[in-house]
């Protein structure tokens, strides 16, 4: 059986070390009087919560999957789960980092972002029934009504209901210009939608006694495409002028999607039959509105395969201190058994330092991204907002299809680790790995995403947000080009911040005559960008952990272990991982003829 421990310590290092939150927190007004033991006890008993009440649930949870009742059209998901996420409630954790007006704590964001990559590690499936929650809350906050916001929010943020988003439909998949789900103005001033969603998840259940749906639709007179596209609220069952709940709304589970992963989680074709919503934001402008919820969740789906990773990369690595097989090339390493332990094998050795690099730098992207979405929303200064926000934008494609990249392969590699075992159901990496390779998919594919990074973020503004990013790079370049110890993070660094600059030039001119060169050129360039932000956040890591280990001869004590391991790990992401760009660069400058002009070989 699988295990999993929260990884506390590289919680603590890169909050408290590497970004240094709670100085951070003092510019914020919100969040000044938040310390570094009440984040580190927050997230203490968080990890008690993943690993103890929804982590034993995770195979079983996936072996017995939901059940749909096609008469009732109701959907009861696996043992367990209603009870445990009746504990989440009980326990406040859905209201975390919301809004004190609706009954929130107010937690900044990025520790909500760590309390939920220790979720998703126990189990991805159990923890997409509250996760979208947010998104819903985080919408209907900035978009909707007063009225609306009275209604729903007080209940979203307590957990006492959960949300989801409505917008997939059987003929369109990302292109979202194309839904047909209707939404007819009625005499009381609500709408009756009419129409099919597809891949909702959580979209049915019984954990909590309603679910706020979200969904896209076109009213009468829309235009046609994305700009004709509207944004309504629609719960399961109707909400009462009091707050309680009326009649049975014309929203239901129509069939379940039988997935090769996340089998504890419901992930539900949708019928809206003259459903009762009201409308959210402007109309026509839906899309608009609905990103707010779509970056959060594509934010959450990079959370989630950062959660596997360091999962997969626990058990691997535990796995390959027990398995005794060979024996080392360098001769015996254990004499008083009858072969070596897997670790003593090179190879193994890298698949197991690609979940480890892979897990710890996504933690220190991941965290730096909810630092600034807190900043973004929190800041007085209005510069310093409007900065953190296009920063975010840049880095919200990256989370998503970089960390979900990532996440595959470091699944998959650790899943390797146990040989013929790692297909077994008992040992638990076989899940790791089916549920890895969804989120690669949903929330808009990754090619999607390296689309958007490239055509929409980066030269959509002539690099104007890279150039931001650049500065913080040449910054620590600056600061470190004369130490030798430095020298083996920050050379690499510098070099591909120049490739960088130039292979994105270079597309920008092709793509004024060629737009398909963007396209041809997207996903390569997404994993070289990828890599240039870890590579940032591996050689500050790496900095810290220097300083850290100076400052304790100095004071002529032994370093913490954990610095040396941090150091080892950022050489080995260096060496062995980020070359992969040579390959990338050289692929992206490839252009869209051998692509494109290839309709015999397709034909």
């Amino acid at each position: 059986m699988p295990s999993y421990n929260p990884p506390q310590r590289d919680f603590q290092f890169v909050l408290h070390e590497l970004l240094n939150v709670c100085e951070e927190f003092k510019a914020l007004p919100k969040h000044a009087q938040t310390d570094i033991d009440t984040v580190n006890a927050v997230l203490e008993e968080g990890g008690k919560f993943a690993s103890e009440v929804i982590f034993p649930l995770n195979i079983s949870g996936d072996q017995e999957g939901c059940t749909l009742d096609r008469s009732s059209h109701e959907v009861t998901p696996p043992k367990g789960f209603k009870e445990a996420y009746q504990k989440y409630v009980e326990g406040g954790w859905a209201a975390l980092s919301s809004d004190t007006e609706f009954g929130g704590q107010a937690l900044p964001y990025v520790v909500n972002q760590c309390f939920y990559e220790m979720l998703n590690s126990a189990n991805q499936a159990w923890t997409m029934y509250p996760g979208l929650s947010h998104g819903a809350n985080a919408c209907l906050h900035e978009h909707g009504t007063d009225a609306q916001k009275a209604t729903y929010l007080h209940k979203l943020t307590s957990g006492e209901w959960t949300g989801t988003m409505c917008l997939t439909e059987p003929h369109c998949g990302t292109d979202l210009g194309m839904l047909r789900t209707k939404a007819e103005p009625q005499a009381d001033g609500n709408y009756a939608l009419t129409g099919q969603k597809i891949f909702i998840s959580a979209g049915e259940h019984n954990l909590a006694p309603n679910i706020v749906h979200l969904v896209l639709a076109r009213l009468p007179d829309a235009p046609v495409g994305s700009k004709g596209i509207s944004l309504f609220v629609v719960p399961k069952f109707n909400v009462n002028a009091d707050g309680s709940l009326g009649s049975r709304n014309g929203i239901y589970c129509g069939g379940l999607e039988h997935k090769m992963g996340i089998h504890g989680n419901a992930t539900c074709q949708m019928v809206l039959d003259g459903a009762v919503g009201s409308l959210v934001g402007q109309p026509n402008r839906g899309l608009a509105a609905m990103f707010v919820m779509m970056n959060a969740a594509r934010l959450g789906v990079g959370n989630q395969s950062l959660g596997l990773t360091e999962v997969a990369y626990q058990n691997a690595l535990a796995y390959a201190k027990d398995r005794l097989q060979m024996r080392s090339l360098t001769g015996v390493k254990a004499p008083a058994k009858p072969a070596d332990p897997i670790l003593v094998h090179p190879d193994v050795r890298r698949m197991l330092l690609t979940a480890k690099a892979y897990a710890e730098g996504g933690r220190a992207l991941a965290c730096y991204c909810a630092l600034l979405l807190d900043k973004e929303v929190n800041h007085p200064d209005e510069a310093v907002r409007q900065e953190s926000a296009e920063l975010l934008a840049l880095m919200t494609p990256i989370i998503k299809a970089f960390l979900t990249d990532n996440g595959y392969q470091a699944a998959t590699q650790c899943q390797q680790v146990f040989g013929g075992h790692g297909y077994i159901k008992e040992w638990g990496m076989e899940q790791f790995v089916r549920d890895a390779r969804i989120n690669m998919i949903y929330e808009g594919t990754n090619s999607i995403q390296s689309l958007d990074l490239l055509g929409r973020k980066i030269l959509g503004n002539q690099g104007a947000t890279l150039k931001k990013f650049g500065k913080l790079i040449a910054k620590l370049v600056q600061q470190e080009m004369g130490n030798e110890e430095m020298a083996e993070f920050i050379q690499p660094l510098a070099d591909l911040g120049q490739k960088t600059t130039q292979l994105t030039t270079e597309i920008g001119m092709k793509a004024l005559g060629n737009a398909d060169e963007v396209g041809a050129a997207s996903v390569d360039y997404l994993r070289v960008a990828g890599h240039l932000v870890f590579g940032y956040f591996w050689a500050r890591m790496a900095q810290v952990a220097l300083a850290k280990i100076a400052l304790a001869k100095e004071q002529a004590q032994r370093p913490d272990p954990f610095y040396q391991a941090k150091l080892e790990t950022a050489r080995f992401y260096f060496v062995r991982l980020m070359p992969e760009t040579a390959g990338l660069i050289q692929s992206a400058r490839a252009g869209s003829a051998s692509l494109m002009d290839t309709d015999a070989a397709l034909a």
